[in-house]
């Protein structure tokens, strides 16, 4: 991550050292920004994946989905040495920024794998009850993939 521009050639004197405002650069700013909108973003993919997965649904989700970002804020925190002020204008930036947006990318991707996953099931009792014999056909394939 970047951090906002010294000067260090200069030297201050004490009453101006209270009045002195930290400068950040721009487009460093901008950048730690995007790296925590993309965490959080990617790791809510995921989150919502393995929700769709484990079937957590209701307050389960939830719960998994805040364990998650909690554990995004720590980790870009450690990334930024703990000394936010240096890469960020203020800790609501880690803390909170991306969060509603997360929870929904959160939604919508555990919506889609099990909708991907009930489609699945479908197929496969509409296959069984079509042709009795892609019950063994299902077997075999499952064991090839698992041996592969």
């Amino acid at each position: 991550m970047a951090g906002h521009g010294h000067s260090g050639a200069s030297v201050k004197k004490s009453s101006e050292a209270a009045n002195d405002i930290p400068t950040f650069n721009a487009e460093k700013l901008q950048r730690n920004m995007k790296v925590v909108y993309y965490s959080r973003t990617f790791l809510s993919i995921i989150g919502g994946v393995i929700a769709g997965i484990l079937g957590l649904t209701g307050l389960s989700g939830f719960i998994l989905y805040f364990l998650i970002m909690a554990v995004t804020s720590v980790g870009l925190t450690a990334k930024a040495g703990f000394s936010i002020h240096s890469y960020f204008d203020g800790w609501n930036r880690v803390l909170h920024d991306g969060f509603l947006g997360g929870l929904l990318v959160c939604i919508a991707s555990l919506l889609f794998v099990k909708f991907i996953i009930y489609l699945l099931l479908f197929l496969v009792k509409f296959f069984l009850h079509i042709y009795p014999g892609f019950t063994s056909f299902c077997i075999f394939t499952l064991f090839e993939i698992i041996l592969l």
